[in-house]
């Protein structure tokens, strides 16, 4: 492992020590005058792939620089003019090889008989997004868009699906700019083929109404656009497969099927999609509105700011999958287009887990060991639409709505002990002295919920130019009820009292509503052809209502029927805010900037109306903003942005009544709560070189918030504990992310390291004291893939993190620990249509939370035929975690504590499956390729003869 990052370093100066430079110049033939900003490309003699191009300046004249020694193909393009190519051998003995004169000749044909192709480059930066060319990071046959984001610079892809770039999670995945199954990213990266891009364009989506009124607001999403390939959007195309095989730990058959069906015909897009298998494989993210097992929730759990990760597969539980939709999208008529979406899912998952839980005190230190085991199952309705009317040439209306409904069936079984400070090293030998408490606890529960939204905005443009009316209206509502059985059996243990016992057989019924009222009117004044002034007010109200119920188990009448008035509450709590402001932009060719500031008031009212006691709390703030964005040139852009906002208190933070669910920790309210103001300062900047493929990314982002809500814990002498949520101040966290990305010519592969360092300082109260944590974390990743031939690609990655947890209450729990991991992966082709892919991943946890050095691999293999006349047909026998060893550790870190989870997951099976993957596309007039808002642009890299030049590029 300390190897991988030297040796990619290694690699990338010898490419570099050995290489010349090469130069030459273009001119007209007839007029011997020099051809300014043609284009010349630099070829692969073997196989005519691009290694590197650059258009000719003034002069006519090129100059490739660092070009190591070989053989190449020399060809320049100029529309209006003939190709012209030529065969160079750059050798090591001179250090500058000259290619010589290049006389174009003039070609003057019939523009619809001229078809002038040129590859683009791998990465274009425009402003603010970021363009890969997706046939630079070349894929497997048959390969998933999710193999493609593999391969980009300053893009992670997890294992389960999750894709994060230039540090920041994406949210969302569009196609041709529209959605695709509502919002969720996973449903495009996995289910359509990577053959079918052209583009991915990564940038920071806004807000419709910002985008409409080309103001900034502030609300952004790290989205993803996939451009689909102009000859792909006629046809039929899909994967097909199923497959089964034994499973060597248990009895069970391991089994997967799959079907994936698209049909595209211009603007129309059809694609139906199921699944069902029981190996955690998920083409979509499962979403589940009770939080982990119908109002359960984290108390079991142990969230925070994590550690480590998983890498057991798909998940850190085992899940079987019943899946399927249909995405629809199409263009009705001249006025209207629609893109819709319906989903179902069932998914039953089971999770048996051990985790040490290790917490910071003022005076002492506890250790909590669990074992838990559950099971959620949990079946969910999705709709998803957006509409658009364009009622006339100056206004037009989009409708989003949605919808979801979801039932669930929740069992969980829970084992727990604490352990005072003198216990915890040597956990095998307890005795009554060390043990504080011990915890069996059987949870069932059953909940059902409906949730829905729908946004309207409608959008008007006036004659002059730059001035817009857009007004926009929110609902959204959500009614979630839950209905419970508890039943614990606790022991606590006192060095004078001795044990005492605490018996719960309880019956919780909640009853969960939200209605969510939005209203956003925004007025645009152009000033200039480059100033804008921006007028806006927004209304919000959000109610939330939440009832629970308790009853006790009455052995009498043997059912639940004795009423518990101090678990039992009725809470509403009611915000509401008002919001004016104003924002001047000007926006110049090298630059553009914002300032802006909003005037909010803000009211907070909460009813407990089972002790009919109401608070009310007004809050008024300034929230100013800023934006900076400043293009150096057309592949290197850097951008600044601040931002402050309000965040209030859920109602589960303020209602005041205490949740046992977890009967050793106690969850109660505070209608005292305050809203929280946060202040966000982020810059970014992105640099490309085209000659050389070399790519650059960084980002900076810092937070400060006020009044931030945070858990004040009381822990008993016999390790009981109680949290409720308290306002602190002196919370902030900074992020930074680098990412650095080149071309390796010789073995035609892509170099991508990456570095993240995170830290986070918090404040909570621990036993009525201010514990101050601090918390760093830093990974640098290097990662190598290849596209070596047709026969062969291979790719090579590694991640190292080292992270801390400090604590002022009780620095003898400060603690450290490295994560390290090393995958590698596969691809090649044998003879007979046989194909071998293997893939591997070592992993290492170490540090003071483990305990002791883990160390374990999962490795998979399979071997492929391939059938049918375009290899479509696949017969594959796979072998998952061939050594058996796969597991799953999680490290969580908080401002009270670490916590370290190992849990079940799948070990090795054996699979045989059939795979047909299905091509279809017709010929004929295609439309237009679709950038990431919807509208129709032309591809830069096609231009018809006589088009005006710029650049190279229409």
């Amino acid at each position: 492992m300390r190897l991988l990052l030297p040796f990619c370093l290694l690699l990338i100066s010898y490419t570099t020590a050995v290489s010349q430079s090469l130069r030459g110049s273009v001119v007209d033939s007839t007029t011997r005058k020099p051809l300014m900003e043609a284009t010349v490309s630099l070829l692969s003699i073997r196989d005519s792939s691009v290694v590197t191009f650059m258009i000719t300046n003034g002069d006519g004249a090129f100059t490739f620089h660092k070009v190591a020694a070989g053989t190449y193909r020399i060809l320049i393009t100029y529309v209006g003019y003939r190709n012209k190519s030529k065969r160079i051998t750059i050798t090591s003995e001179k250090p500058v090889t000259e290619a010589g004169t290049f006389e174009m000749t003039t070609q003057a044909v019939n523009l619809n008989e001229v078809v002038v192709k040129q590859e683009g480059p791998p990465i274009v930066i425009k402003q603010d997004t970021v363009e890969f060319n997706a046939n630079s990071f070349k894929t497997q046959p048959n390969a998933m868009v999710e193999n493609m984001l593999k391969k980009l610079p300053g893009v992670e892809v997890d294992r389960d699906g999750t894709i994060k770039a230039q540090g920041q999670e994406v949210k969302k995945v569009l196609v041709d700019g529209k959605p695709f199954f509502g919002d969720d990213p996973k449903m495009a990266t996995r289910n359509l083929p990577a053959d079918i891009i052209d583009k991915i364009q990564l940038f920071d989506q806004q807000s419709d109404q910002s985008q409409f009124s080309g103001i900034d607001d502030g609300d952004r999403n790290k989205t993803i656009n996939l451009v689909t390939k102009k000859d792909k959007r006629k046809g039929y195309f899909g994967q097909q497969s199923i497959g089964a095989g034994p499973n060597e730990t248990s009895d069970d058959v391991r089994y997967a099927a799959r079907l994936n069906l698209n049909r595209f015909n211009g603007n129309q897009q059809i694609s139906l999609i199921g699944q069902a298998n029981n190996i955690n494989q998920q083409g979509f993210t499962g979403q589940n509105m009770f939080g982990g097992g119908a109002g359960l929730g984290a108390n079991f759990g142990g969230g925070g700011r994590g550690g480590g990760g998983n890498n057991g597969g798909n998940s850190n539980a085992i899940t079987r999958t019943l899946a399927g939709g249909l995405n629809y999208r199409d263009q009705w008529g001249k006025k209207a287009d629609i893109a819709a979406s319906y989903f179902l899912n069932d998914l039953n998952t089971v999770t048996d887990q051990q985790s040490r839980r290790q917490y910071a005190l003022p005076d002492t230190s506890y250790q909590v060991n669990q074992n838990s085991t559950s099971r959620n199952q949990v079946t969910s309705h999705r709709f998803n639409m957006r509409l658009n009317f364009q009622l006339d040439s100056m206004t037009t209306l989009r409708i989003t709505p949605g919808f979801t409904m979801q039932n669930s069936e929740y069992q969980s079984i829970n084992r727990s002990q604490t352990l005072t400070n003198d216990a915890i090293a040597s956990v095998q030998q307890l005795d009554s002295a060390n043990l504080i408490n011990t915890s069996n606890t059987n949870y069932n529960s059953t909940g059902n919920g409906i949730s829905g939204n729908n946004n309207a905005l409608l959008m008007r443009k006036f004659k002059r130019k730059g001035r817009t009316l857009s007004l926009n209206w929110s609902l959204a509502v959500n009614n979630q009820n839950t209905d419970g059985i508890n039943q614990s059996v606790n022991a606590f243990f006192g060095q004078t009292s001795g044990r005492k016992n605490q018996n719960i057989n309880q019956r919780n019924e909640q009853t969960s509503k939200s209605v969510t009222n939005s209203i956003n009117l925004t007025y645009t004044e152009p000033l200039s052809l480059s100033k804008t002034l921006e007028f806006h007010y927004s209304y919000s109200n959000n109610r939330n209502t939440s009832n629970r119920t308790v009853n006790d188990f009455d052995e009498l009448t043997k059912d639940y029927s004795v009423f518990n008035p101090t678990l039992s509450n009725n809470f509403v709590n009611n915000y509401m805010t008002n919001r004016l402001g104003s924002t001047f932009q000007n926006k110049r060719l090298k630059y553009t900037y914002a300032l802006g500031f909003d005037m909010q008031q803000a009211d907070l009212q909460s009813d407990n109306r089972t002790t009919d006691v109401e608070l009310r709390k007004s809050f008024t703030n300034l929230l100013p903003n800023a934006l900076f964005t400043y293009t150096f040139s057309k592949n290197r852009t850097l951008r600044f942005n601040y931002r402050s906002r309000t965040n209030a208190p859920s109602v589960s933070q303020l209602q005041p009544v205490p949740d046992n669910t977890n009967p050793l920790n106690i969850r109660l309210g505070n209608p005292n709560l305050k809203q929280e103001f946060t202040n966000t300062v982020s810059l970014n900047y992105n640099t490309f070189q085209q000659t050389t493929f070399r790519s650059f990314f960084a980002m900076l982002n810092a937070t400060q918030t006020n009044n931030k809500i945070v858990n004040a814990t009381t822990f008993t002498n016999q390790g009981a504990q109680t949290t409720q949520p308290v306002n602190t101040n002196g919370y902030y966290t900074v992020s930074g992310f680098l990412g650095l990305g080149r071309r390796i010519q010789p073995i035609k592969a892509n170099v991508n390291l990456t570095s993240n360092v995170n830290f986070n300082r918090g404040v909570s109260l621990v036993n009525q004291q201010t514990n101050r944590s601090q918390n760093w974390t830093f990974s640098q990743g290097a990662r190598i893939n290849s596209n070596f031939d047709d026969k062969l690609e291979f790719g090579v990655s590694g991640n190292i993190s080292y992270q801390t947890a400090l604590y002022s209450l009780q620095t003898s729990q400060n603690t450290e620990f490295f994560n390290k991991s090393l995958s590698g992966d596969l691809y090649y082709q044998l003879p007979f249509r046989l194909v071998v892919t293997t893939d591997i991943t070592y992993n290492n946890y170490s540090g003071k939370s483990a305990g002791a050095v883990q160390n374990f691999a999962l490795w998979n293999v399979a071997l492929t035929r391939q059938f049918f006349k375009n290899k479509q047909g696949e017969l594959r026998l796979q072998v998952y975690d061939l050594l058996n060893q796969n597991r799953s550790v999680v490290r969580n870190v908080t401002e009270t504590y670490t916590e370290e989870t190992n849990s079940r997951i799948l070990n090795r099976y054996f699979m045989l499956s059939f795979t047909y993957n299905l091509r279809k596309f017709g010929s004929g007039r295609q439309s237009q390729r679709t950038d990431r808002n919807g509208r129709e642009e032309r591809n830069p890299f096609y231009q018809p003869r006589g088009m005006p030049r710029s650049g190279g590029r229409n």
